[in-house]
């Protein structure tokens, strides 16, 4: 919505208006070529359950237990994108909330905001939305500057926490993401590291990173040793 002071809630919660109305377009038995044996429904399930688990983080609350009942609906599925959406419109952007900037640092060090969730859930919803009409076999149209963002996130929040966490091993190479005139660094490469650059449209390089595209998959080039860029990539680059 132009001018609003939170462009990114904004954007959420479009894009779980067209999530909710593609549940009912596409076969909950529809497979997730890049989720192993997940399905349509799984998807479903994941992501409401995300955005319940998100507005807690954002109010720092304790998360009500939803057991263990699937939520596969599209009826299901408004419920909690919905609570998600009225919570972080609920809430000032700029105060404290428990985040993935913050994981092991102690009270006074932390520095996530709620605006952390409305960017995080954003860009959930984007890729999953994109998994489900994909998976449908439907066409999906987002502005490339969600794509960007997504790049973005990956390099200044996603893979630096996989680096923080010790769930990977420091890159092997300086791997830059390059759409036009933006380019991205991932971070961690030891000093005098070669340097690998992958060329691409915002949509292939964000799907690249997240899993859903291989290097050699849609626009991409590979500037340099490809094999390093491979390398940097099947260590993960996100969770």
């Amino acid at each position: 919505m132009p001018g609003s002071d939170r462009p990114d809630l904004d954007a959420l919660t479009l894009l779980q208006e067209q999530f909710r109305d593609s549940i009912d377009e596409v076969s909950p038995d529809a497979p997730m070529p890049w989720g192993g044996r997940w399905k349509a429904r799984n998807l479903v399930n994941h992501l409401a359950r995300v955005h319940h688990w998100a507005a807690a983080q954002a109010s720092r609350s304790r998360e009500l237990p939803l057991g263990r009942d699937a939520l596969t609906t599209s009826d299901a599925y408004a419920t909690h994108a919905g609570a998600l959406a009225a919570t972080l419109a609920g809430l000032d952007p700029r105060q404290p909330a428990w985040t993935l900037l913050d994981d092991g640092a102690a009270p006074g060090d932390r520095t996530g905001t709620v605006g952390f969730w409305d960017r995080r859930q954003k860009l959930e919803t984007l890729i999953h939305l994109w998994d489900l009409r994909t998976a449908g076999g439907l066409a999906m149209e987002a502005d490339d500057s969600l794509w960007r963002d997504c790049v973005a996130e990956v390099v200044e929040v996603m893979h630096p926490r996989q680096l923080r966490l010790a769930r990977v091993s420091a890159p092997v190479a300086r791997l830059v993401l390059v759409a036009a005139d933006d380019a991205w660094e991932v971070s961690g490469a030891p000093h005098g590291a070669p340097s690998v650059e992958i060329f691409g449209a915002p949509r292939d390089l964000a799907l690249l990173c997240w899993g859903r595209l291989p290097l050699d998959g849609g626009s991409l080039r590979v500037a340099g040793d490809s094999l390093l860029a491979r390398e940097v990539l099947d260590e993960g680059l996100t969770p």
